[in-house]
């Protein structure tokens, strides 16, 4: 079997922030490589329990593999979006100790070529978590029109020449239909202004594309909705986001479930029900400079942890 590359992003912050002790039940929302999982079981011995998901079969082999010894891992190959559902089917009703959430790629997606994660490889254009789907990159390349393609570039990727790029791809696609990540990132370049920039002209575009082949903002703000119904008191959340959008709304949401109040300026009595959550750290936890000298990525990783106070 190919070897599963994965670094995890701190690990030991996003961990710690957990406050792990025995007896008690944790999830790992995306178990990837199994690096937090594997820290969250050495921690929770002999009677804790710990629940992973992902939809990424290459990810739960590799994961099986490294946490073998561990018989306190349940694996779910399943989207997070379903965590209601699964742990009521496990026979839980609430997280008793905390839940982890790394969103984003990972690096073996993004450096396994046939994934089609990557612009710096050709591959057909694909970008799925869950390879089990049909819906992919192609798709939304060759289908979407010029109109969405604009939302999605702009929305999503917060690219400045959307209307451009989305214009080209109706363009090209009226002759073939791009097919290969290199096809589409080459497009990119040459509609695009030639501007000084320590970032490839495609990147904005290829995450834009991602997030969309995967509706990963949309699952987050419903998980993340739902997991706060499944806190019990004390109970951690603790998340890692990689580019503004999660992060932008991770904090909306833990600002607002935080609030005593949030009546208009014009109430003159306060009906709000009593705040869910309390703030661990108000600003985000970054990775150490060791960390992205080792793994230049987690640069971007932004940590937020909040604790549940609804009794």
């Amino acid at each position: 079997m190919e070897e599963f590359k994965h670094y995890t992003v701190m690990k030991n912050e996003a961990v710690d922030a957990l406050e792990c002790s025995n007896g008690k039940i944790y999830v790992d929302c995306t178990l990837g490589g199994g690096g937090h999982s594997g820290l969250i079981l050495s921690r929770i011995q002999p009677d804790g329990r710990l629940i992973a998901f992902d939809v990424d079969q290459d990810a739960i082999n590799a994961a099986t593999e490294r946490l073998k010894d561990y018989n306190n891992l349940t694996i779910v190959k399943d989207s997070y979006t379903n965590i209601k559902k699964v742990l009521h089917n496990l026979g839980i009703e609430k997280i008793t100790g905390g839940v982890l959430f790394d969103l984003g790629a990972s690096y073996h997606q993004f450096n396994k070529t046939e994934r089609g994660f990557s612009f710096s490889k050709d591959a057909l254009l694909d970008m799925r978590f869950n390879q089990d789907a049909d819906f992919s990159a192609y798709d939304v390349v060759n289908n979407y029109s010029e109109t969405d393609l604009v939302r999605i570039f702009s929305e999503y990727g917060e690219e400045r020449f959307s209307k451009r790029i989305a214009k080209a791809i109706v363009e090209k696609r009226k002759l073939k239909k791009l097919e290969t990540t290199c096809e589409l990132a080459d497009l990119i370049v040459n509609c695009t202004p030639h501007i000084k920039s320590s970032i490839h002209p495609a990147t904005r575009v290829f995450q834009a594309i991602r997030i969309e082949v995967n509706q990963e903002l949309t699952n987050v703000k419903k998980t993340l909705d739902n997991v706060l119904d499944l806190l019990d008191f004390g109970a951690i959340i603790s998340v890692i986001s990689f580019h503004s959008l999660e992060d932008r709304l991770v904090k909306h949401l833990f600002k607002y479930h935080s609030q005593k109040c949030h009546c208009g300026k014009n109430e003159m009595i306060c009906h709000c029900p009593p705040p869910i959550l309390e703030l661990v750290n108000k600003k985000p936890i970054v990775a150490s400079d060791e960390e992205i000298k080792e793994n230049p990525p987690s640069r971007s990783a932004k940590l937020r942890v909040a604790r549940c106070i609804r009794r």
